[in-house]
């Protein structure tokens, strides 16, 4: 698989305070089945945001193809929450990039060996997001199917701050959602026509319709194939359903709490319609009716 492109997702995982009911719940609300824990691909258990530990990091798989990690806290202190990270060919200098925008570093570029090199950044509203320079492991291998990762974005308080930080560190190119009812930004990566066709993630403005306690984060989504049942099996498998299933442009939403706190959205994206298949005999027949109208004529003639 081809490295992923400057400043798009590339992976996700999530932190979770009981590694094994995270599968248990994952598993069956998505299908993932997962490796030995501390990865299964010869990476020594070093894996994205974690450093060597047994017992501590598992990759999950849909269709036998890497989608997500869940890694175990080794310290209460830590949040329980998904995390994202973004591609970059050189985690060192974007860091400085990072820091010279107005953002800090939560933790420098730490080399994985063959895995990569990875770091945790925040923006200069307190997001916390990660970085990957990836090595012999490039991220996802499926996405945007039912079960993988398909969507983020950062929810933050501070959009005159967070906007130009994005734009500048990633050279993502933004286009604002023509609605009075939501503040939101799409990005689209550099050098790509801005827009829904190109968009990678986006910014939402957290309102007084949330918790005033709440943090800037990201909010990671999974496409899903049926919304409303994903959202009956977090409840039964001991979620919580946090924005119940509506329905958005771009298909059904809804926002959950896993079985351990950790927050994440699905996206059930409306069926598309199969594109017509070319009929192999209508050049022919135009050809034949071409032919025939100009007999036609030059009898008329």
């Amino acid at each position: 698989m081809a490295a992923f492109a400057e400043g798009t997702p590339c992976w996700v995982d999530v932190s979770l305070p009981d590694l094994e009911a995270g599968k248990r719940f994952y598993g069956e609300l998505f299908g993932w089945t997962f490796g030995d824990d501390d990865g299964n691909d010869g990476n020594d258990g070093n894996a994205p945001g974690n450093t060597p530990a047994p017992g501590h990091y598992t990759e999950a798989f849909s269709d036998g193809k890497r989608v997500a990690g869940l890694t175990a806290k080794r310290d209460g202190r830590m949040p329980t929450a998904w995390g994202v990270y973004f591609a970059t060919p050189d985690a060192a200098a974007l860091s400085r990039t990072i820091t010279a925008a107005g953002g800090r570093m939560v933790r420098e570029p730490m080399s994985l060996g063959a895995f990569g090199v990875v770091a945790l950044a925040a923006d200069p509203a307190g997001a916390v997001f990660g970085l990957w320079q990836t090595g012999d492991n490039t991220g996802f291998e499926k996405k945007g199917l039912p079960g993988s990762f398909c969507w983020t974005e950062v929810y933050t308080r501070d959009k005159a701050s967070v906007d130009p930080f994005y734009e500048t560190v990633f050279g993502f190119r933004g286009t604002d959602v023509s609605d009075d009812a939501v503040d939101f930004r799409m990005w689209s990566p550099a050098g790509t026509e801005p827009g829904p066709d190109t968009a990678i993630g986006g910014r939402s403005v957290i309102t007084d319709a949330f918790p005033v306690e709440m943090p800037g984060h990201f909010l990671s989504y999974f496409a899903v194939a049926d919304c409303d049942a994903t959202a009956a099996a977090v409840v039964r498998l001991g979620g919580r359903v946090t924005a119940p299933p509506f329905d958005i442009e771009y298909g059904r939403m809804a926002v959950f709490n896993d079985n351990q706190g950790a927050s994440f959205a699905v996206l059930e994206e409306p069926e598309r319609e199969p594109e017509p298949e070319p009929d192999p005999g209508a050049g022919s027949r135009e050809g034949e009716e071409t032919t025939e109208n100009g007999e036609e004529a030059e009898q008329s003639a």
